[in-house]
């Protein structure tokens, strides 16, 4: 009898030392996974600077309107493009007669830079800060130099997920941006079976072979984007 009651108050004891997990027969939970956290994506102003914006971000309201799908930023030509976040090189070349450089994005997010001389390729992996090329000059609606504007040049930088544009200035934290789980991967653009380029036109211009356009609207060399 005194036996049973020492095992008894052994037993109570220990339950309130250790807690319920620890009475005989009750097997102890696996300890949880913790948990990843995935941080969101870091983005810096493409130019050395920070540069001065000379046109701000003034889409249209329908796609085929004229209207402004980007910023203008004041800088001297010659000087690097950097990519303004990590990703992929999907597209260098010509579109519309302007050379454009677009970078991928995790969450389907690209961002476009003209007019650029490349110095990047497709395919090519690029850090937040990389060169992606030279600064041209000569990028319509761009002042000339002047009191106003020294350099005499400015840099088109376009945002856009899919074919919404998207304020870039907002990706470092200076306007509204919406911002998806970094979930998806980033694939390098190629030519459609009708000679078109489905990635890595400049502010999603589709690109045809021997001309372009924009969803049934034709795009001509100094249209505005």
């Amino acid at each position: 009898m005194r036996t049973g009651l020492r095992q008894a108050v052994a037993l109570g004891t220990a339950v309130l030392v250790f807690g319920s997990h620890w009475l005989p027969g009750r097997s102890t939970p696996p300890p949880s996974a913790p948990v990843r956290v995935v941080p969101a994506p870091v983005f810096r102003w493409p130019l050395d600077g920070p540069p001065r914006p000379v046109r701000r971000f003034d889409p249209p309201p329908l796609p085929w309107l004229p209207g402004h799908r980007g910023v203008d930023l004041a800088a001297a030509p010659g000087a690097t493009v950097r990519a303004a976040g990590a990703g992929t090189v999907l597209f260098a070349g010509m579109v519309a007669g302007r050379p454009v450089v677009t970078v991928g994005h995790p969450g389907g997010l690209r961002t476009t830079y003209e007019p650029v001389h490349p110095e990047a390729h497709p395919g090519d992996v690029v850090a937040l800060g990389a060169p992606l090329g030279v600064l041209l000059g000569g990028h319509p609606g761009c002042p000339t130099a002047g009191a106003s504007t020294p350099t005499g040049g400015c840099l088109h930088w376009g945002a856009r997920r899919d074919r919404e544009y998207l304020d870039p200035l907002a990706l470092l934290g200076l306007g509204p941006v919406r911002l998806l789980p970094v979930t998806a991967p980033v694939e390098a653009g190629i030519p459609g079976d009708d000679g078109s380029r489905r990635d890595g036109d400049a502010d999603g211009r589709r690109v045809r072979a021997g001309g372009s356009g924009f969803e049934g609207r034709p795009v001509r060399d100094g249209d505005p984007t």
